[in-house]
């Protein structure tokens, strides 16, 4: 039997509930004066007493404080408890208005039929600022132990469908264009099995139809449970700073990922292995996957969040397979050249020279990972000169996004956090389980600032929070942020930060050689003497799906400038936009064919094209 070691070092985890030994924060000596009571630790303290306030909870409000996530126990002694959901925003009925998926958890008497199964939530817009349950309707309930939920158009149909990834098998909810969806993963063969966590579609052959990446987790056996001291867990005492927690994921089995090619026929093919992204050796605890153009090659790279070991990056040759340059790139570890326990990925240019960055929650007693496009295939993680390493430490994160929240042109970045040992309150670790999330301001020149949370207000809320999704649920040019909370309630902050700034939204329509829904497309905004870049993508945050239409921030400019769009299918189209604060449909080789303004159909705009 392993014996247990105490070590005198400074915490430094790097892992999440890694099955093994963890650092102490200190060392007690016999008859050592007694510590002093436990300070507040800064994951749930820090508030001031007046400042900006850029967000409201409007959860109650809304409609969407009746609906409760679960996941397994209560103690949290297993991994499977411990790691919770993604949102997926999804204008289902395509009225307009993105409306409000939650998956949903579980337990093993649910999973055994003792119990009622915990439901996912589909929470329709009623464009008034409330939403209504319709999932039972819908039939996309679920009803399994959900994780991930990854929205887009895979048949080309012009109606969103979403992949939810489970333990056990996952679901393909097909739309079925009357506010009804169908399950047909068996029939598309994408069910797989075990724990699948993360999800993102993406075109990697360029045929104009949306593939499928799936991220496995670990593999997690009924028969088997991962306590300390069995098999599962190879015998071991599994702690954090001298505390028994729960095991995993090292120690622990992994899963493999799959890559699935569309045949176009509603079925899929597993084509993993060929492709070179099937972790069949590895077996890295996959957990965010995103489909995007990392070199802008016009090509859909591969990036993979991978809990506890290295991160993927996985650059598209165009030939059918991808090519690691996970370490050649600096993408896969942080700065200090260690692996990290990688939850969420935030995709976004925020230094506005056209490249894409990438920003990485974490483990707490680390900085959240910012990795700087540098061009030329390179990354530098700059989390400690950005300003955000020293300040994200002791918090543990989950969700991330980047958003221009104040509309000035330039993106932001937030970081959902919360602990995954309830005994984080219990003991004097410096954090908190429930904790407040972060909110950073772009300064414009590659460093962000904290905005302060102000006491009594939305971003001074502590809360259990895992996956979220950015959008503009209102149509009002504001991008706000619908969050689950582990055994508890959704959270939803609306925007109400009171700039006055302008801004432009685009949904973009894929024609006959793109995906339907512009996955894959880029997007440069030139205006305000700026050129900001913005991506279509399926997936994303902590295993989510954010708001598909991409958003631009203007400051304080009346003329919205031109699009410069980069569509899947290869061709380019510039579309000068007439307005300011409207959200314009663009079709494919047709310009712009419908627009909104302030949440309703602009002048000739209904008569004159289409919404979809």
């Amino acid at each position: 039997m392993p014996h247990k070691r105490r070590i005198c070092a400074p915490a430094w985890s790097g892992l999440l509930a890694a099955a093994v030994v963890f650092v102490t924060s200190s060392c007690a000596q016999p008859g050592a004066a007694p510590q002093s009571p436990r300070r507040t630790p800064i994951t749930a303290s820090g508030f001031v007493d007046s400042g900006p306030v850029p967000f409201q909870d409007i959860t109650k409000a809304a409609g969407l404080s009746g609906w409760k996530h679960t996941m397994g126990n209560a103690d949290k002694r297993l991994i499977i408890d411990t790691n919770g959901s993604g949102v997926g925003l999804i204008d289902y009925d395509n009225d307009g208005w993105l409306d409000i998926y939650m998956v949903n958890g579980s337990t093993f008497n649910a999973m055994d039929g003792k119990e009622a199964p915990p439901h996912a939530a589909l929470f329709h817009n009623n464009h008034d600022g409330t939403f209504t349950d319709v999932a039972v309707k819908a039939g996309v309930t679920n009803d399994r132990w959900g994780f991930g939920v990854a929205v887009a158009d895979y048949d080309n149909d012009g109606w969103p469908d979403m992949l939810v990834t489970n333990w056990g098998k996952n679901r393909l909810y097909h739309n079925n264009h009357d506010d009804t969806f169908t399950d047909v993963a068996e029939k598309a063969g994408v069910a797989l099995g075990n724990w699948s966590d993360g999800a993102t579609w993406g075109d990697y052959d360029g045929d104009g139809r949306l593939d499928l990446f799936i991220s496995g987790y670990v593999h997690f056996d009924r028969d088997n449970l991962p306590y300390e001291h069995t098999k599962a867990t190879g015998f071991s005492y599994c702690e954090f700073r001298g505390e028994p927690v729960m095991c995993g994921p090292k120690n622990l089995e992994g899963e493999p990922d799959h890559l699935l090619l569309n045949n176009g026929d509603g079925t899929f093919k597993d084509v993993s292995a060929k492709a070179g992204v099937a972790d069949s050796a590895n077996k890295y605890y996959g957990i965010t996957p995103v489909f995007v153009d990392v070199n802008n090659d016009g090509k859909p790279d591969l990036v993979v969040a991978n809990d506890s070991t290295l991160s993927y990056l996985y650059l598209n040759r165009g030939d059918g397979t991808f090519e690691d340059a996970s370490y050649g790139t600096g993408f896969g570890l942080n700065e200090d050249g260690r692996e990290v326990a990688a939850m969420g990925v935030a995709v976004g240019d925020y230094m506005n020279d056209g490249l894409l960055d990438f920003a990485i929650s974490d483990f707490s007693d680390e900085s959240k990972l910012l990795f700087r496009n540098q061009g030329k295939g390179g990354f530098s993680e700059v989390s400690m000169r950005s300003g955000i390493g020293k300040v994200s430490i002791p918090f543990l994160g989950w969700g991330d996004g980047f958003l221009d929240y104040d509309n000035d042109g330039w993106l932001d970045l937030m970081f959902i956090n919360g602990h995954i040992y309830p005994a984080a309150d219990r003991l004097d670790w410096g954090t908190s389980y429930a904790q407040r999330s972060l909110l950073f301001q772009n300064e414009h020149n590659g460093s962000f600032t904290e905005v302060p949370p102000v006491k009594g207000t939305a971003l001074a809320e502590l809360i259990t929070g895992r996956g979220a999704a950015f959008g503009d649920l209102f149509n009002d040019g504001k991008i706000d942020v619908v969050i689950s909370q582990m055994d508890g309630p959704p959270v939803l902050l609306r925007d109400i930060n009171p700039d006055h700034h302008h801004w432009v939204e685009l949904k973009l329509i894929g024609g006959a050689k793109s995906p339907r829904d512009a996955v894959g497309a880029t997007t440069y905004l030139t205006a305000n003497g700026t050129r900001q870049r913005q991506d279509v993508i399926s997936g994303g945050s902590y295993i989510s799906t954010n708001d598909p239409r991409l958003h631009f921030g203007l400051g304080d400019a009346t003329d919205p400038g031109s699009a410069e769009i980069h569509w899947p299918s290869g061709a380019k189209e510039t579309v000068k936009l007439p307005a300011v604060d409207r959200i314009y449909t663009i079709t494919e080789g047709k310009g712009i064919t419908y627009s909104l303004c302030a949440g309703k159909p602009c002048a000739g705009s209904a008569s004159t094209g289409s919404k979809q």
